[in-house]
C-alpha cells in the first residue's frame, strides 16, 4: 500500500509525492516521500488505476487538468485541457462511466469530462455559477463553487462557498447539465464540501467560513429539504481564524470527520440513529493547515497533510468508536493539500 499527496509548488514542492506504507496497527508508519510527477499545483487529483488526473496550474494565464498515466513504472503525460485564469479547485470522478467533475472556485464554472481508457479528456458540458445569494464575509465576493461530484442517486451536486449555496444537477443523456434544486444555507456559511448518508435522504454540508456542518435531510425526488441541525467543528472559545476544509463520512455510515485549518484539528463526530451528530473527538493534525485527509480501503488509517508545515500524519482509527491515535507525525511532505491511498 503507498499514499500519494500533492498540494501547492510555491516553495519547495515538484508535483505530487509518493510514500511507501508498512506495518500494521500500531507499528504502520509512511516512508519517505518520492516526487512520481513534476507538476505545477496538483492540490487536488483523483486515481483510476494507471491514470492519475490532477490539477494544474503552468503559468500564471491558464490552469486545468492534466492526466498522467503508468507505463514502464514511470507516470508520463497523456493529455491536458487548459483554460484561460485559474485552475480548479476540486476533481470529483466516476471511475464507472468515465467522468469528472471540476470545480472552479475563481472563474465559478463547473465542468463535465468524459476520459478514454487512454486518460484523453473531452469535455462534455459545463455551467456558470452567477452572483444570486452571496454571504456577507469578505470572501464572497463573487460565486465559488468548491465541490462537484455525485449525489446518492447519480444526480449531481455543487457546493457554492460564494452564494451560500447547495447546488444540484442532471447529466441528460445529450450530456447536458440541468439544474435541479437549490439548498440555501445561512448567510456567511460558505459551502465547501459535502456527504451523503448510507440511506441517501439526509446530507452534512461543511461551511468552510462558519466551521460549522449542517445536516439537512433532503428527496432527490421531489427535492424538499429539512434542516435537523448545525454543529460547531471547532471548541466554543475559539477565537482564532478557522476555515473547515475536507469532510467524510465512513462507510457504516456512523462516524463524520471534518479538518480545521487554524484549531488545527480534525474533528470526529458520531451519527446518531436520528441523524444527529454528537461531538467523539478532536485530535490534533501536529501541524499546520490540514486541507486534506483521507483513509485507505479498510479505514483503518487515516493520513492528513498539513499544507503550511510540510508534514503528514498518521493515524489508526478505531472503528467502533470512531476516535483517531495519533501513531506518526511529523512526515516531511511539501505543501500538501491532497491524500488518496494506493492499495
Amino acid at each position: 500500500m503507498k499514499v500519494l499527496i500533492g498540494g501547492y509548488t510555491k516553495k519547495s514542492s515538484k508535483g505530487i509525492y509518493e510514500l511507501p506504507f508498512a506495518g500494521t496497527d500500531q507499528t504502520a508508519r509512511l516512508g519517505e516521500a518520492e516526487n512520481i510527477i513534476q507538476v505545477s499545483d496538483p492540490t487536488y487529483f483523483q486515481k483510476d488505476g494507471a491514470l492519475i488526473f490532477t490539477i494544474n496550474k503552468p503559468n500564471n494565464d491558464e490552469g486545468g487538468i492534466s492526466v498522467f498515466k503508468l507505463e514502464d513504472g514511470q507516470y508520463h503525460e497523456v493529455d491536458t485541457y487548459l483554460t484561460p485564469g485559474s485552475s480548479p479547485a476540486y476533481v470529483g470522478i466516476n471511475r464507472d462511466k468515465h467522468l469528472l467533475y471540476t470545480a472552479n472556485y475563481h472563474t465559478g464554472i463547473i465542468s463535465v469530462f468524459k476520459y478514454d481508457e487512454n486518460g484523453e479528456l473531452t469535455l462534455l458540458d459545463k455551467d456558470k455559477h452567477e452572483a444570486r445569494t452571496l454571504g456577507p464575509r469578505p470572501e464572497q465576493d463573487s460565486a465559488h463553487p468548491h465541490f462537484f461530484d455525485e449525489t446518492p442517486a447519480g444526480n449531481l451536486v455543487c457546493c457554492d462557498l460564494g452564494n451560500d449555496t447547495v447546488e444540484f444537477y442532471h447529466l441528460n443523456k445529450q450530456n447536458k447539465l440541468e439544474h435541479l434544486a437549490t439548498f440555501k444555507s445561512e448567510a456567511g456559511f460558505g459551502d465547501r464540501h459535502i456527504v451523503f448518508n448510507k440511506k441517501g435522504d439526509c446530507f452534512y454540508v461543511a461551511g468552510e467560513l462558519s466551521s460549522k456542518i449542517t445536516a439537512v435531510k433532503f428527496n432527490e425526488d421531489d427535492w424538499k429539504f429539512e434542516e435537523i441541525a448545525t454543529y460547531s467543528t471547532i471548541p466554543a472559545d475559539w477565537t482564532e481564524h478557522n476555515g473547515a476544509a475536507a469532510i467524510r463520512i465512513s462507510k457504516d455510515g456512523k462516524f463524520i470527520y471534518v479538518s480545521n485549518r487554524g484549531n488545527d484539528s480534525i474533528a470526529v463526530f458520531a451519527v446518531n440513529d436520528d441523524d444527529t451528530l454528537k461531538l467523539v473527538q478532536r485530535i490534533s493534525v501536529e501541524g499546520s493547515f490540514p486541507r486534506d485527509f483521507n483513509w485507505d480501503e479498510s479505514e483503518k488509517y487515516v493520513v492528513v497533510a498539513n499544507q503550511n508545515t510540510d508534514n503528514a500524519t498518521l493515524y489508526l482509527r478505531n472503528a467502533e468508536t470512531g476516535a483517531l491515535t495519533t501513531i506518526q507525525k511529523d512526515i516531511k511532505v511539501p505543501e500538501g493539500t491532497r491524500v488518496e491511498f494506493e492499495e
